[in-house]
C-alpha cells in the first residue's frame, strides 16, 4: 500500500500538471489568446523543466512525469500564445 506522503504528492503534481489544461483548452476553442501572459509561460516552462529535472536528480518518477508533462503544456500554451495573439488584418 502506497504511503499518505506518496498520495498527496502524486495528487498535488497530477492537479498542478493538469491545471493548464482549461486555458488551453479555452484558446483552442477561441482562437483567442490575447489575455494570455505568455511571460508567465515562460516563467513557468523554466520552473517546471527545473522541477523536472529536480525529480530525475532524486530519482522521482511522480516528480518527473508530472513536471515533464506541464512542460509539455507550457510549450502548447506559448505556441498557442504565438499563433492566435497575432494580429488580424
Amino acid at each position: 500500500m502506497m504511503e499518505i506522503k506518496t498520495i498527496i504528492g502524486i495528487s498535488a503534481g497530477v492537479l498542478t500538471a493538469v491545471s493548464s489544461l482549461p486555458q488551453i483548452i479555452k484558446v483552442l476553442k477561441d482562437k483567442k489568446a490575447q489575455a494570455v501572459s505568455p511571460v508567465m509561460y515562460f516563467v513557468l516552462l523554466v520552473g517546471n523543466a527545473l522541477w523536472c529535472y529536480y525529480g530525475i536528480l532524486l530519482d522521482e518518477l511522480p516528480i518527473t512525469i508530472t513536471n515533464a508533462f506541464s512542460v509539455v503544456c507550457d510549450i502548447i500554451m506559448i505556441v498557442l500564445n504565438y499563433r492566435f495573439s497575432k494580429k488580424t488584418k
